[in-house]
């Protein structure tokens, strides 16, 4: 499915004239996984990428998962690479997806010395997507971003 996702998206920028260089890739809860698998499937193919209460690994097994267990957040973070800009958005009160995913994810690609950017809203459950993306500077920011450095 993922192939078939990338080639569906290489079609339809061929069709509509879309810019390779800026393609982004954004997703809220399941598509925010999504996001993240996308991301590191296919690393240098997205200008910039934002997440949106989503994770890297299933909520049962996050919640049973050991703080001190970075390897998940890791390997996901160096599929990833340091040169896909990303800001990270999670309700702080989620109760569906820990926010801890997101914070994880944050601290693994700060790490590698990434361009991360992380939003948590306190008191905000699932629906963070609302706030996320009436983010002006979100976009402002996303839309400044492209394949090979910003504008």
């Amino acid at each position: 499915m993922d192939d078939l996702a990338i080639r569906t998206l290489e079609a339809a920028t061929q069709e509509f004239h879309g810019d390779r260089k800026r393609t982004y890739l954004t997703g809220l809860s399941m598509g925010g996984y999504g996001t993240w698998h996308l991301a590191g499937k296919y690393p240098g193919r997205f200008a910039a990428i934002v997440p949106i209460c989503g994770g890297v690994l299933m909520p049962e097994i996050s919640r049973q998962q050991s703080p001190d267990d970075t390897k998940p957040y890791t390997d996901a973070a160096n599929k990833i690479g340091n040169q896909t800009p990303v800001w990270i958005f999670h309700g702080g009160a989620d109760d569906l997806v820990p926010v801890a995913e997101s914070q994880r994810m944050a601290a693994a690609l700060k790490a590698l010395g990434g361009e991360v950017h992380y939003t948590e809203y306190p008191g905000v459950g699932h629906n963070s997507w609302d706030k996320a993306y009436a983010e002006t500077e979100m976009l402002t920011w996303l839309l400044a971003k492209s394949l090979g450095g910003s504008k």
